[in-house]
């Protein structure tokens, strides 16, 4: 299948991205590359040529939304805020931001799961959390505190997958509660 008109090798980048997390969520790790070529509308060459290997567009698709998270922590961070704990409520902030759409977030976590199935993926994902760990705690305050914050707003922000939906005004009152224990130390 030739590549559409007007696309950008960019924008047909990311169309294999988006292409191989709705075949990745569906299919599994049997997913093919003929059918994440399908699902972005490019022939199976074109896929090959922005990703050599379906290991390497895996790679890429779990190192997008690592870094999607991050810009987002990143987005987070109030200009304002210079206290210890900086890093740590834009964090919380991210993890428990209700503006995203909950099938989406149920998706993504879906998505995750099916990764973590490839090895280099697992330890992709290890790296990560290690970083995290170490920047939250070199954020200034008491270990357990960020212990029990970090785990709080991760647990709360995976409450879609079970279908609970995401309680806005709860979200917010976690969120509060959460940003609270981070002050004052």
């Amino acid at each position: 299948m030739p590549r559409k008109a007007g696309r950008s090798p960019e924008e047909t980048r990311r169309a294999l991205l988006d292409a191989a997390a709705t075949a990745l969520r569906t299919r599994g790790i049997s997913a093919s590359l003929d059918d994440i070529a399908r699902e972005a509308g490019v022939s199976k060459g074109g896929l090959l040529y922005h990703f050599p290997a379906k290991d390497a567009l895996v790679r890429t698709l779990a190192q997008d939304i690592l870094d999607t998270f991050r810009a987002e922590v990143q987005a987070a961070l109030d200009p304002a805020d210079t206290a210890p704990g900086r890093l740590t409520r834009a964090y919380v902030r991210a993890s428990l931001d209700t503006s995203h759409d909950e099938v989406a977030v149920r998706e993504n976590i879906a998505l995750i799961a099916q990764l973590i199935s490839f090895p280099e993926i697992g330890a992709m994902a290890r790296a990560d959390a290690e970083r995290w760990d170490r920047e939250l705690h070199d954020d200034g305050l008491p270990a357990d505190v960020v212990t029990l914050v970090v785990a709080a707003a991760d647990g709360a922000s995976t409450a879609p997958l079970w279908g609970v939906g995401i309680d806005v005004e709860a979200a917010r009152k976690l969120e509060r509660q959460l940003l609270d224990l981070t002050r004052d130390h």
